[in-house]
């Protein structure tokens, strides 16, 4: 691993680097017609990353979906394992059949905006960690033993309804946001671990480059989330509305990753 080897210093700055060179081919390019480009960039160019890096993607969201039964599984069996892993404070909240996200609406717009600076936090590091290999894994491992916990807990006390009407409307594009920058992060480890017949400073390179384009264009994804979970979710939308908003974005966001240029031919028809 990286942080093992001398060079490992120089290997997080190269990344670091090619993170900020991504940047400005994803946000800026290099022609005078920068919208074109980033049209072009998220019609084609995106699709195709995330298709190419899919099978880290899926193996971030078995992670998670895993460890997320297994947490449910614990918390059910031993109900004194949630006390331990969600703290006293949030368990009280869950007896008295609270949500714990009520005051998420006095103060919506700060709200929000906290919401999505974690989301990039989590997702950030989730690519950075690619770094290390099993930093990674840790965070699919940590976020998906959590909401298992959560959610046998809220289970345990009536409230599973509340809970995933609340996480629905924004967590079908948060989640899948998460486990794309862990693809990214995969993508990261192969380039370093596996250089096949390229020189490994040019194995990384490449794929760090194209994992850093993959997760810089996720942040507007991240970005809607964000602002659905800060107004919408906790808000007293029925709960056939939020799962029905769920459902939409998650079909919209399937057909445009694997088919985008769907979207681009049903517009041209109109």
């Amino acid at each position: 691993m990286a942080h093992e080897d001398e060079s490992g210093a120089h290997i997080a700055a190269y990344l670091n680097r090619l993170l900020g060179k991504s940047h400005n081919v994803v946000y800026m390019g290099h022609r005078p017609r920068a919208w074109s480009g980033i049209f072009s960039f998220y019609r084609d160019e995106y699709p195709r990353l995330f298709r190419e890096m899919l099978p880290g993607i899926l193996v971030a969201a078995a992670i998670f979906f895993f460890t997320m039964i297994v947490g449910w599984a614990v918390t059910i069996s031993n109900p004194a394992f949630a006390h331990r892993l969600l703290g006293e404070q949030m368990m009280d909240t869950i007896a008295k059949r609270e949500m714990w996200t009520h005051s998420v609406l006095t103060v919506q717009p700060l709200a929000a905006s906290g919401i999505m600076t974690n989301n990039l936090t989590v997702s950030f590091t989730t690519f950075a960690l690619g770094i290390t290999v099993v930093g990674t894994i840790w965070m699919m491992l940590l976020n998906g033993l959590l909401m298992g916990v959560i959610g046998a807990a809220t289970w345990h006390a009536g409230m599973a309804m509340s809970l995933w009407s609340f996480v629905a409307p924004h967590g079908v594009l948060e989640l899948p946001a998460i486990f794309i920058a862990a693809g990214a992060g995969f993508e990261t480890s192969r380039g370093l671990l596996f250089p096949g017949l390229l020189p490994r400073r040019e194995s990384l390179a490449r794929a760090g480059s194209r994992a850093s384009r993959l997760l810089l264009a996720t942040i507007p994804l991240l970005l809607i989330a964000g602002t659905i979970e800060g107004f919408f979710s906790p808000g007293s939308a029925p709960v056939a509305a939020k799962f029905s908003l769920a459902a939409i974005l998650a079909c919209a966001l399937g057909v445009y990753l694997f088919d985008a240029k769907l979207f681009v031919k049903s517009g041209s028809g109109l």
